[in-house]
C-alpha cells in the first residue's frame, strides 16, 4: 500500500506538473487563422495571393460528406466516441511497439492532431505523447466536436504549402471542395500522415497506394460502394501543382499593392488574412492584358522570326514531355516540340502529351526551316486555333486611369510577369517624345498664343560655342511647311514648329508650368529646347497623369490603387484603410465629401488642347482611331529619336489610357507610336467604351469660334472661300482681317543651345 500512495503521489505531482506548464487551450477560440495576404479588384476578384502558407477557410457544412467520411475513416474511425484520446489505439501502437521494438504506429486522433499542429511538433517523443494526450482532454472540454473537426480541416499541413483541405484541394486539383472527385477527396485525405512522402507531385506512386488505403478503408466502413471503390482505384495518381485561382490576372497591380501593404505591416502581413480591396476594374484589365499581349505578339511577327528555342535529343516522347514540362510557360506561349513540319502543316508534342497541328495560315508569317525535335512557342485562340510564336523581345506597358479622380482601372507593366516582375509602368523611366508635345501647347496658350498663331516651320541649325558641334532637328518627314497655325503644328506634329514654340514663351516659363502636370527636375523637364520634342524621361504612370488634366477639364488627380484594406479575425471583417482621393468637384458626392482636386490649367486650355487633339485622331497621326466611329476620343502619338521609344496617350472623359513599346536595353524598334501603341490603344478603346456613350468635357462658357484665314490665323475676308473656323477664348479672338503681309512668330533663333538628339 505505501509502495501504490507513494506512486500515487507521484504520479499526481508529475501530472500536475505537466498541466501547469502546458500552453491554455483557450487561446485556440482567439488563434487567428495564418490566412495569406490577399489582394482583389474593385468588383472583389481575386487578383494576387502572398504568404507562405496557402490556406482558404471552410466550415464544415462547406465540405462534402464523402470528404469527412474519407478524414474519418482514415484518420479517427471513433471520433465521436472518444474524448479526445483512443485508448483502443493507445494499445494498439503500445502492442506494435512492444513486438517490434520501433514506435511505427501514432494512435494519434484528430484532437491530438490539432493539439499537435498547433502546440507542438512531429517529433516522435513519450514526452510529447503525453502533453499530446493531456492537451488532447483539455481540447475536448473546451470545444465541441464540430469545432475540433473544422479546426483540423482547417490547420492541419497537407504538403506544398497547403494548409486545409480547401487549399490543398486548389494546390492539387485547381478545384474547389465541391469540384472533387472521389479518388482526389481520398487523394487529399490520405496526406496528413505524411505530406512530404505521400505527396502525389513528387511522389505518385506512394500517394496511390496511401490513396487507395483510404478507399479501402471507406469500403469498409461502408460509404462507398464496391463500384465506386474499383472505378476510383483505376484512376492515376498522378497531379500538378496549381497556384491560386486567380479570377483576374493582374500581377503588377497585385504586386504594387503587396509592396506598400507591407512596408506598413511588416512581415505579419503575410500571415494576418489581410485582404487588400484595389481600384483594378477586372472587365478593364482583361481588357488590357488582352491588348497588350496581342499587340506585343503581333510587332513580333511584324519583324521576323528568329529560330528554334533548343533542340531536343532523339528520344521517344515521353522524354520529350519531360522536358517540355520544364520549360516555363510564359503568358500563355507554351513550349512545344516539333514532330514533322511542311510547307503547308507543323506537327507537335506539348508538355501534357497531346498532340498539336499548326495550320500554314497561322505559321506563314515565320516562314520556319523546322526539323524533328526543335522548340517552338504556340498558343490558342478563343477561336480554338493554334498559333505559332516566339517569345518576344521587346517590351510594353499599358496604363488606364479615372481622370475623375486618379483610379488605376488597369495596368500592366510588361509582356510576362513570370519572366520579369520589372514594372515598366511605373520604373521605366522613358524619353516621351512627341506625345509630350501638348504639355508645351497647353504652356503657349497659358502664354496667351493661340491654335490659329503661325509659326514658321523651317530648317534650324544650333551650334554649341564651346565645342562648335552642330544639331539641326528635323521633322520625322524631312520636309517642311514653312508658315504653320499652332493646331495643325500639334495635329501633324511638326518638331521645328515645337522648338520656336517653346523660344517663343522661354524654356523657364515652361520648366515651371509643367509643375502643373506633375512633371518637374531635370531628368523630366531639361532645361532646354529639347524638351519641345520630349527629351525628358518620364513613367508611363506619370504621362497617363498628365493626361488626365486634359480629360477631366484642368485639374490635378493623384493616381491610387489601394481603394480600402480589411483585417480578418475570429469576430469578423474589419475596414483599417479607406481611401479618400482627391476628386473633381463635379464628381463629388454631398453625401461623402471627398477632398477636392486642384485646378491646375484653365478650363479654356484644357478644351482647346482637347479640341485640337481630337483632330490628331480626325486628320493627323492617329488616324487609324477614326475606325472607333467616336467623336469623342483625343490623343497623342510619340516616338523619340531612332524610334526607339513608342508612345500613345489618349482619352474621353471617362478614361485615360497611356501605350508605351520599347526594348529594356534601348535600341530602335523601327517603327513609330502611330503603329503598335496605337493599334493596342485602339483595341483597348474598342472594348472598354463599348456601349457606353460619347462624353467630353464640356465647352467652356467664353469659348468662340471665329472664322479665319488659314494661312496667317487672322479674321477671314467676307468674301474669302478658304476661310475654316477656329475657335478661342473671348479675348484671345482675332480682331482684323489679313494684312497684306502675314506675321510669323519667331522666325529665327539665337543659335546658342545646348546640342542634343533631335525627337519625333
Amino acid at each position: 500500500m505505501s509502495l501504490v500512495f507513494t506512486g500515487l503521489i507521484v504520479f499526481g505531482g508529475f501530472y500536475f506538473y505537466m498541466l501547469i506548464h502546458l500552453p491554455d487551450v483557450r487561446q485556440l477560440k482567439d488563434m487567428r487563422m495564418q490566412l495569406p495576404l490577399r489582394v482583389y479588384s474593385s468588383d472583389g476578384k481575386l487578383i494576387g495571393e502572398f504568404g507562405e502558407k496557402k490556406l482558404i477557410p471552410v466550415t464544415l457544412e462547406e465540405v462534402p460528406k464523402p470528404f469527412i467520411h474519407a478524414i474519418l475513416d482514415t484518420e479517427d474511425q471513433r471520433f465521436y466516441e472518444h474524448r479526445g484520446v483512443d485508448f483502443l489505439g493507445l494499445v494498439r501502437a503500445a502492442l506494435a511497439y512492444i513486438s517490434s521494438g520501433k514506435k511505427s504506429q501514432g494512435a494519434s486522433t484528430i484532437t491530438m492532431q490539432v493539439v499537435r499542429d498547433c502546440f507542438l511538433n512531429r517529433e516522435k517523443t513519450f514526452g510529447r505523447k503525453i502533453n499530446e494526450i493531456l492537451l488532447a482532454f483539455e481540447i475536448e472540454q473546451t470545444f465541441n466536436k464540430k469545432e475540433i473537426l473544422e479546426l483540423y480541416l482547417n490547420k492541419i499541413y497537407f504538403g506544398n504549402r497547403a494548409y486545409g483541405i480547401a487549399s490543398a484541394a486548389q494546390i492539387y486539383y485547381g478545384k474547389t471542395l465541391q469540384e472533387l472527385t472521389l479518388p482526389e477527396m481520398a487523394m487529399i485525405a490520405g496526406l496528413p500522415q505524411a505530406p512530404s512522402r505521400a505527396n502525389p507531385i513528387a511522389n505518385p506512386e506512394v500517394a496511390r497506394e496511401r490513396r487507395n488505403h483510404v478507399l479501402q478503408r471507406m469500403l469498409e466502413n461502408k460509404h462507398i460502394s464496391s463500384a465506386a471503390y474499383n472505378a476510383a482505384i483505376a484512376t492515376p495518381a498522378t497531379t500538378n501543382y496549381h497556384e491560386s485561382r486567380v479570377e483576374v490576372p493582374a500581377p503588377y497591380a497585385a504586386e504594387m499593392t503587396r509592396n506598400t501593404i507591407v512596408a506598413k505591416y511588416g512581415d505579419d502581413a503575410y500571415a494576418s488574412g489581410i485582404k487588400i480591396y484595389t481600384t483594378i476594374d477586372s472587365r478593364l484589365q482583361s481588357i488590357a492584358n488582352q491588348v497588350l499581349h496581342d499587340g506585343i505578339l503581333a510587332y513580333d511577327r511584324r519583324h521576323g522570326y528568329r529560330g528554334p528555342e533548343g533542340r531536343l535529343a532523339p528520344a521517344n516522347q515521353a522524354y520529350w514531355r519531360r522536358k517540355l514540362q520544364n520549360i516555363a510557360v510564359i503568358n500563355n506561349l507554351q513550349p512545344a516540340a516539333v514532330l514533322s513540319a511542311n510547307n503547308n502543316i507543323i506537327s507537335a508534342l506539348l508538355a501534357s502529351g497531346s498532340t498539336i497541328q499548326i495550320s500554314v495560315n497561322n505559321f506563314s508569317w515565320a516562314q520556319p526551316q523546322l526539323s524533328r525535335g526543335d522548340i517552338i512557342r504556340v498558343y490558342k485562340t478563343t477561336k480554338n486555333q493554334w498559333m505559332f510564336a516566339q517569345i518576344p523581345k521587346i517590351e510594353g506597358a499599358i496604363v488606364v486611369l479615372n481622370p475623375k479622380n486618379g483610379a488605376v482601372l488597369a495596368i500592366s507593366g510588361g509582356f510576362s510577369f513570370a519572366s520579369s516582375n520589372y514594372n515598366r509602368a511605373i520604373q521605366a523611366e522613358r524619353q516621351a517624345g512627341s506625345a509630350f508635345k501638348p504639355f508645351i501647347y497647353s504652356a503657349a496658350l497659358e502664354k496667351g498664343l493661340t491654335l490659329a498663331t503661325v509659326i514658321n516651320d523651317a530648317p534650324l541649325v544650333f551650334v554649341d560655342p564651346a565645342t562648335k558641334n552642330v544639331w539641326r532637328p528635323q521633322n520625322v518627314t524631312q520636309t517642311f511647311r514653312g508658315p504653320t497655325r499652332l493646331r495643325d503644328a500639334l495635329v501633324h506634329s511638326i518638331n521645328l514648329v515645337s522648338i520656336r514654340l517653346l523660344q517663343n514663351i522661354g524654356v523657364p516659363f515652361a520648366v515651371n508650368y509643367l509643375k502643373n502636370f506633375g512633371f518637374e527636375g531635370p531628368r523630366e523637364v531639361p532645361p532646354s529646347l529639347a524638351l519641345a520634342l520630349g527629351a525628358g524621361s518620364i513613367t508611363p504612370l506619370k504621362m497617363a497623369v498628365g493626361y488626365t488634366v486634359f480629360a477631366n477639364g484642368g485639374y490635378k488627380v493623384t493616381p491610387f490603387i489601394i481603394n480600402y484594406v480589411v483585417e480578418t479575425n475570429n469576430k469578423g471583417n474589419k475596414i483599417v484603410f479607406q481611401a479618400e482621393p482627391i476628386t473633381i468637384p463635379e464628381e463629388n458626392n454631398q453625401k461623402i465629401k471627398l477632398p477636392e482636386a486642384p485646378r491646375v490649367i484653365t478650363p479654356q486650355t484644357a478644351y482647346l488642347i482637347t479640341d485640337a487633339m481630337k483632330d490628331v485622331i480626325k486628320r493627323g497621326t492617329a488616324t487609324k482611331a477614326k475606325t472607333l466611329n467616336r467623336e469623342d476620343l483625343a490623343g497623342k502619338t510619340g516616338t523619340t529619336n531612332e524610334q526607339i521609344d513608342n508612345w500613345f496617350s489618349g482619352f474621353n472623359s471617362d478614361l485615360v489610357a497611356t501605350v508605351w513599346l520599347g526594348f529594356d536595353q534601348p535600341r530602335s524598334t523601327h517603327e513609330y507610336g502611330a503603329q503598335a501603341p496605337l493599334s493596342i490603344w485602339i483595341d483597348f478603346m474598342k472594348d472598354a467604351l463599348a456601349n457606353q456613350p460619347p462624353h467630353s468635357i464640356k465647352r467652356p462658357d467664353d469659348i468662340t469660334a471665329v472664322k479665319i484665314d488659314p494661312t496667317t490665323g487672322f479674321l477671314a475676308n467676307s468674301e474669302q472661300d478658304n476661310a475654316i473656323f477656329e475657335i478661342f477664348t473671348s479675348n484671345t479672338a482675332p480682331k482684323s482681317t489679313v494684312p497684306n503681309q502675314p506675321p510669323i512668330i519667331d522666325d529665327s533663333i539665337e543659335q546658342d543651345e545646348q546640342i542634343t538628339d533631335s525627337l519625333f
